[in-house]
């Protein structure tokens, strides 16, 4: 009897893959492996609606039913230590044979390496059972670091200062958001969450976190200020989880390397999401996306390779981020950008950045204008290219000259 397919991680990616392999028609063995305890759940409430709503329950992937009534064997709590050969040796003491292997193990909070980090009360934030510790921490903190200006420290921080709480974010880069948004967004948003009450710091270090009998007290920066803390959020990047792929001599490089159909340098051992690193269609550079979109989109590409039908990987890529009042949304990926179309209003809380590179527009980031948000990602799965004059003189014309593009295109 063949061993079918197994899948390393009950995230987003994990459970879509397993999904569009039903979908997709295949009818073998399904194992879904996770080394968390809970039904698959939703990740991005975590560092919003759920640490604020002491009843707030995880927002499930899928009912329970659906794994049962699609034959998937899921398996919750259980770790995977290595692969040998076709084989997984899982930390019970058991094992899995497999013919296909898929890993979406996802990444982990990167540690604070500073005197201090291991106190009690000094927490990350990348699974349910650190929320849990952080809401019932946030119930009698007064005083709350963050320390990073990522997206997840900065969600945490307007949901602790909303709830009531005095925050303050600590960055070492020069601004906030310094991976995952062009300046014009990073510093809107730093504008806005110090308008709210939310002290931001950026470009300063940290020597260490005071406290004693293992609990912070507060977190002493490198220029000797000390900032009293009740409760420490740390938020400083993620680290890939290659423990696995290492296991088995896989190629390894920020990440698990793939090719576009989701390969590793084992044809029969797949990777995806957070911890794949591949060749970006848009950029022509090596990258590694932490986003629910890419990990999901990925899976459904993981998914048609296993059944014989591969295609090459060209989603467009989105994100998204709630901080407060502000929605972004992100589509096509900045960095590359050589001239910039602002529409909107940035004092009314509300504008889009449209990013050009060499007259091709390659990115649009919005602040509470998802409309923009919606075409620039059917604008980014075309050919379409709308010139940057035009656009300029009339910001809000897009979805018009796509429209006009599109019938005359036919």
């Amino acid at each position: 009897m063949a061993n079918g397919v197994v899948i390393v991680g009950t995230g987003h990616g994990g459970v879509q893959v397993a999904a569009s392999l039903r979908d997709e028609g295949y009818d073998g063995p399904l194992v879904l492996l996770g080394d968390d305890a809970e039904l698959p759940y939703h990740k991005p409430p975590l560092s919003k609606t759920f640490i604020k709503d002491d009843k707030a329950e995880p927002q499930i992937l899928r009912a329970e039913s659906f794994y049962t009534s699609h034959n998937i064997d899921l398996r919750l709590g259980e770790r995977a230590l290595r692969i040998e050969g076709k084989r997984i040796a899982l930390e019970n003491g058991n094992s899995l044979e497999f013919d296909t292997l898929v890993l979406a193990t996802g990444a982990r909070p990167r540690a604070l390496s500073v005197p201090g980090a291991e106190f009690n009360n000094v927490m990350p934030l990348r699974n349910i059972v650190d929320a849990r510790r952080i809401r019932e921490a946030a119930r009698s903190a007064e005083d709350v670091v963050v320390i990073g200006g990522g997206f997840i420290g900065l969600e945490i921080a307007a949901t602790l200062k909303a709830g009531g709480r005095k925050v303050t974010v600590v960055e070492v880069q020069s601004r906030v958001l310094a991976r995952g948004v062009s300046q014009a967004i990073a510093s809107h948003v730093q504008r806005r969450l110090a308008d709210t009450g939310v002290d931001v710091r950026a470009d300063v270090g940290i020597a260490r976190i005071a406290g004693s009998n293992g609990v912070a007290s507060g977190v002493e920066l490198v220029d000797g200020h000390l900032i009293p803390a009740s409760l420490v959020i740390v938020g400083v990047g993620v680290v890939p989880n290659i423990e696995l792929a290492q296991s088995a001599g896989i190629a390894i490089s920020n990440g698990i390397k793939i090719d576009d159909a989701m390969r590793t340098s084992r044809s029969d051992i797949l990777a995806i999401g957070d911890v794949a690193n591949f060749r970006h269609w848009m950029t022509g550079g090596d990258v590694r996306l932490e986003s629910v979109q890419n990990a999901t989109d990925q899976a459904r590409c993981a998914a048609k390779t296993i059944v014989g039908k591969p295609v090459g990987y060209d989603a467009v890529p989105w994100f998204w981020s709630d901080i407060g009042d502000m929605k972004l949304q992100m589509v096509g990926l900045v960095g590359r950008e050589d001239r910039q179309i602002v529409a909107g209003s940035p004092d009314e809380n509300r504008f889009s950045v449209f990013h050009f590179a060499a007259k091709r527009l390659i990115a649009i980031e919005s602040v509470n204008r998802p409309a923009d948000h919606m075409i620039g990602r059917r604008v980014l799965a075309t050919d379409y290219q709308p010139d940057f004059d035009s656009l300029s003189q009339n910001p809000d014309g897009l979805k018009a000259a796509f429209a006009e593009w599109q019938s005359t295109s036919r």
